[in-house]
C-alpha cells in the first residue's frame, strides 16, 4: 500500500522491450534506501516489484496487463518518473490509501496558473469518473490530490508550488497522458452494496444499483 506522497523523481536509465513485456531500470537514490529484492515501489503511480537492485539503480519487470492500463508504455530512456516505497507500518499517512493499481489513463487538456498553483484538468473516461467525487481524493502518476471539481467529461485538481516542484507534473503540459487510481473505498461500498442489494447482471456486467433504488431501500 502507498499513501501518494511523492519520495523523488528518478530516471529511467534502460528499457528492455519483451513481446508483451518490458523491463525497467530506474536511477534513483532515496527509495533505495533499505530496499531489497521483492519490495514493491510505485513508479508513476504504478506498484511494481523489484527484481534487480544495481549503484544507484532498480530494476522491475512490467506485463503486458499494466503496458495496456497505463502511461508506463510511452516511457523512453530518460524520462523522468515519480517514485515512492510501499507504507512501513509505523509510517505516516500523509496521502490517502493508494493500491498503485491504475483504473486507467487520463489525457491533461488544461493547465492554468491560480496565483501560486496549478490548476490541472484531466479527461478521462466515465467508467472512472464515476468513482470522482469534489473534495475526494484521486491519484494522478501516484500523487495523492485532492479534486477540486468534476464534470461529465473531466475533472480538476488545484497544486501547491511544493507538490508541483516535486513532482514530474512541473514537467507535465496540456496533451500528456497520466496514470488515475481513483478512491479504492468507492469501489469497494459498491461492490458491497451491488452484492446485497443489487447483483450485477451476468449478461451485461452492469450494475443495477441507482440512486432510486437506495433511496426505496432507507439510504439518503
Amino acid at each position: 500500500m502507498f499513501t501518494g506522497i511523492i519520495e523523488e523523481i528518478g530516471t529511467v536509465r534502460q528499457i528492455k522491450h519483451g513481446l508483451r513485456s518490458a523491463l525497467l531500470t530506474i536511477g534513483a537514490s532515496t527509495v533505495l534506501d533499505g530496499t531489497k529484492i521483492g519490495d514493491s515501489i510505485a513508479i508513476n503511480g504504478i506498484c511494481l516489484t523489484v527484481t534487480a537492485l544495481s549503484t544507484g539503480a532498480f530494476s522491475a519487470d512490467v506485463m503486458h496487463e499494466t503496458l495496456d492500463r497505463s502511461s508506463l508504455a510511452c516511457l523512453t530512456r530518460q524520462s523522468h518518473v515519480n517514485l515512492e516505497r510501499a507504507m512501513t507500518a509505523n509510517g505516516r499517512f500523509g496521502g490517502h490509501i493508494v493500491a498503485g493499481h491504475a483504473d486507467g489513463t487520463g489525457k491533461i487538456i488544461r493547465i492554468r496558473r491560480d496565483d501560486t498553483a496549478v490548476w490541472f484538468t484531466i479527461q478521462t473516461t466515465p467508467q472512472i469518473l464515476r468513482y470522482i467525487v469534489e473534495k475526494g481524493s484521486v491519484a494522478i502518476d501516484g500523487i495523492s490530490l485532492t479534486v477540486a471539481q468534476v464534470s461529465p467529461q473531466d475533472f480538476s485538481v488545484s497544486v501547491i508550488p511544493h507538490t508541483t516542484r516535486q513532482t514530474i507534473l512541473n514537467e507535465r503540459t496540456e496533451g500528456d497522458l497520466v496514470n488515475l487510481e481513483t478512491d479504492i473505498v468507492g469501489k469497494y461500498v459498491e461492490k458491497l452494496l451491488s452484492a446485497r442489494f443489487a447483483p450485477v447482471s451476468a449478461s451485461s456486467g452492469k450494475s443495477s444499483l441507482t440512486k432510486e433504488f437506495l433511496s426505496c431501500h432507507g439510504f439518503s
